[in-house]
This record gives structure tokens, sequence and C-alpha cells, in this order.
């Protein structure tokens, strides 16, 4: 569809010439000899772009520029003058005129200026649309108890700028949480910055928090700087935070102290002003009684504490969560959706979900590349774990409950079953692995190699 380009000038030659310009470049063009005219016109049918001249019998361009701006604020107006001056020209920028040009008109100049404009105001929509996008990619989905209250906490506490600890499983998506907080707070224009300390070997997880100076190790060629650095004025996530060496930990808590640090390997004082919100799945209480996590930097994190749900505690949302992921699979695609219909959303209910909102997108996400039809019924879901507790499972035995061995080696049975079973959903493909499961390659590689797992298949 063409863009609308209204010119208002009361000498009807440059009307006639300006429109006679635009159309032959394929704009659609109205025409007003005044400005009450055009305030007529945009009240009609608003244009893309307004040609505005500045000196008029009656009520001239400013005037008439004013009230545009009052009546339609998002109007892109440019000015045309005859008789141009610096006060006049700097008094039409600051009531919201794009651009200012004298007469007599050059061609080019005319069609490079309403290119400019009409491409700014494109610019402009796409950016309200992102942000748009942005927010409901931050929007904690549901309408459950549990999640009516987090939401509730998070714009209780993201105007200040108080350290958030947010607990959960893995999966229920505490890194959603930590840039909703961002997102709805004073910093929101500022960076957020995360880091997932798990992630990172120990030797390295240093430089990437402070950043290091040239020379500070074999390989650093030139200064870095940290994600402290980099979170300047806004909010770094420390993913994971459970995960962090007790050395690691401490230079935290002097950060936390003191707002200021060292980069690895310099002697110079880096003063920042970060907020921090960190995250976990363990118990940090039970690491800190096991001498494995210090208690001064839990206090310093837990000033709000915040605990995401399962998704086993909040399965009446899933019929809220399924079209919210199906929308982003699409946008993301470009593709026609699909729809999921109510009975194929039941039965999504019905199962336990070991991995949370992660795993339920994960299969969102198969169930929309496989299904060849555009409406998902129940034979269409891959078959799942059951629901904890259901009474009708015969899989469940109470004493297959009860295994031999400690937490840990239980731990690590079902991590590496999950590996496995996430390896074969993915082909054997290990880089595709570790970013569906929001792990870095060379960790997965390590787990593989410990676990003994086969991935010649």
């Amino acid at each position: 569809m063409s863009k609308t380009i209204l010119i208002v000038d009361d000498e009807k030659d440059i009307r006639t010439s300006l429109t006679g310009i635009l159309e032959d470049e394929g704009y659609q063009v109205l025409s007003a000899a005044s400005g009450a005219d055009a305030l007529e016109s945009v009240r009609q049918d608003l244009p893309d772009l307004i040609m505005l001249d500045i000196w008029m019998p009656g009520m001239d361009g400013l005037e008439t520029l004013e009230k545009l701006k009052a009546l339609f604020p998002l109007v892109t107006v440019i000015m045309i003058s005859g008789h141009g001056t610096i006060e006049t020209a700097v008094r039409a920028t600051k009531l919201g005129a794009f651009d200012f040009i004298e007469k007599p008109l050059s061609l080019d100049k005319v069609l490079i200026t309403v290119s400019n404009a009409l491409r700014m105001k494109e610019l402009r929509v796409e950016n309200e649309e992102l942000k748009r996008v942005v927010g409901n990619e931050y929007e904690l989905i549901g309408t459950s108890p549990a999640i009516a209250e987090l939401r509730e906490q998070i714009v209780r506490v993201a105007p200040t700028t108080a350290s958030v600890l947010v607990t959960g499983e893995n999966g229920t998506g505490k890194e959603l949480v930590a840039r909703s907080i961002h997102y709805y707070s004073l910093r929101s224009d500022k960076p957020f910055i995360a880091i997932n300390c798990a992630a990172i070997p120990e030797e390295l997880i240093e430089s990437e928090l402070f950043g290091h100076e040239k020379g500070a190790f074999t390989g650093a060629v030139a200064q870095k700087k940290g994600k402290f650095d980099l979170a300047d004025g806004g909010t770094l996530f420390l993913d994971e935070i459970g995960d962090m060496s007790l050395k690691t930990q401490a230079k935290v808590l002097r950060i936390l102290q003191e707002r200021r640090f060292e980069r690895v390997g310099g002697t110079r004082t880096v003063t920042v002003d970060v907020r921090i919100i960190a995250a976990t799945n363990k118990e940090l209480e039970t690491e800190i009684r096991q001498g494995r996590f210090r208690e001064d930097l839990y206090y310093r994190l837990n000033v709000v504490p915040f605990r995401v749900p399962a998704l086993r505690e909040r399965s009446q949302d899933i019929p809220q969560l399924v079209p919210h992921f199906v929308s982003q699979f699409y946008r993301r695609e470009g593709r026609e959706p699909k729809v999921f219909l109510p009975e194929a959303l039941e039965s999504l209910k019905h199962h336990d979900w070991p991995g949370n909102v992660r795993e339920l997108k994960n299969i969102i996400e198969r169930i929309l590349i496989m299904s060849p039809g555009r409406q998902i019924t129940p034979a269409d879901i891959p078959e799942l774990s059951p629901a904890r507790g259901a009474a009708d499972s015969p899989d469940i035995r109470p004493d297959s409950l009860f295994v031999p061995g400690t937490l840990r080696e239980a731990r690590e049975g079902f991590e590496r079953d999950f590996i496995i079973q996430k390896l074969e959903e993915n082909d054997w493909n290990i880089s595709r692995t570790a970013e569906i499961i929001e792990l870095e390659r060379s960790n997965l590689h390590r787990k593989i190699k410990s676990y003994g797992i086969d991935v010649r298949k």
C-alpha cells in the first residue's frame, strides 16, 4: 500500500508541483490551501506524512504544527519556508517537526527528506512493536494463584534496588523472572547481563565476571571488560549461583559491599553501580551447612526471596502457556500457526513435566514440527511421563520410590538418563543438544565423558 502525503501550502503552483513530483514516485497525495483545511483533512484521513508551509495567511504553519501535534502527537511533519531563519527552524523543531526545507524547492532535497521521514516513522513503529513483543516475552503467563502472586511481587520489588534471590527447579523460568524484574525497574533502559556460573570453568569465571588486563594470563592479548563492567547502571543476573566457588563468592561479596573491584591482573579500581539478581536450584541453607556457600553472601543476596513454582504446581496454566509458545515459534519461523484442540491441551495437563516450562516449550515445538495437520489432537501428543501421584498409572509402585544409593547417585543417574534422552531427540548432535538444554557445549562434553555416554551412535 502506497504512503499518503498531505501538502499544505497557500500557493497553488507549489501544491501542483509537489503533487506531480510525489505521485511520480508512487505516493498518494492530498492537498490543503490553509492550516484550517489541513486540520480538517487530517481529522478525516490521517496521512503518513505532512509537508507544511510556514508562511500562510490566517493560521500560519507554526500554529498549525502546534495544533496538529496536540491532536495527533505521532504525526510526521516536514516544514517548508521561503523565508527560513535559524530561529524559525529551531522553533519548528521544538514543536516536533521532523525537518525543515527551504524554497525554492530542490527535487532531490524533497525526495530525500520525504524518504528519510517515512523511514524514520517506520523505524518508530517497528521499535514500538519490538518493545511490545519484548514486554510480552518477559510477561509471566498464567492465572494460577502462584503465578499471580509472583507477578505481584515483581511489580512491587522491580522499582527498588534491592538484591533478589530466585529459587526453583530447573526449567521453571528463573531467568524470565529476573528479566521481568529488570524490565519493570528504573534500570530498564540500561543493560541486562546474564551469566551462568555453572557453565563456565572455574579457571575462567573470575575473568568472565571481573574482566582482565592485557597480559594477565596466557592468551590475554588485550584488556577485556567483565560482566560487572558491562552491566554498569543495569542488572547482572548470576544464574546457578550455588555452583560458584568459595573464592569467587568472596570477590562477589566484596563488590556487593564496596561497589568496586579490580580486573584480573590489574591494580586499578573499577567502580560500578549494578543491581544483582541471583538464581539457583539448590538449597543454599544446606550448602551453607556443608561449607560450600558463604553465609554472609547468602544474606546479601537474599534481601528479597522469590520462589518460582514448578509446572506441576500450576498445571492449570498449561492451556495459556501452549498458545504463547505456539505464537513464539511461528513468529520466529514465519509460518501459519497450528491450533491445539481443547482435548489436546487437557491431555498435556496430565503429565509430570520434570523439566518444567522449558520441557513443555520443547515438546510444543517438537509437536508443531512433526505433526502434519493444522490442528493438534491428543494423538499428536508424544508419550510423556505420567503425573506424580497418578492413581491409574500401572508403572508407579510404592517400592519403586525407594532405590538404593545416595541422593547424589540418584541425581547423577537422572542427569545421565536426561542427557541420553536429549541426545537421542537431537540425533546425537552435541551442539544442538547443548543449546536446547541451555548448557555450554564444553560442559556437556565433560558430562558425556564423565558418565561414559557413547556418542558414536
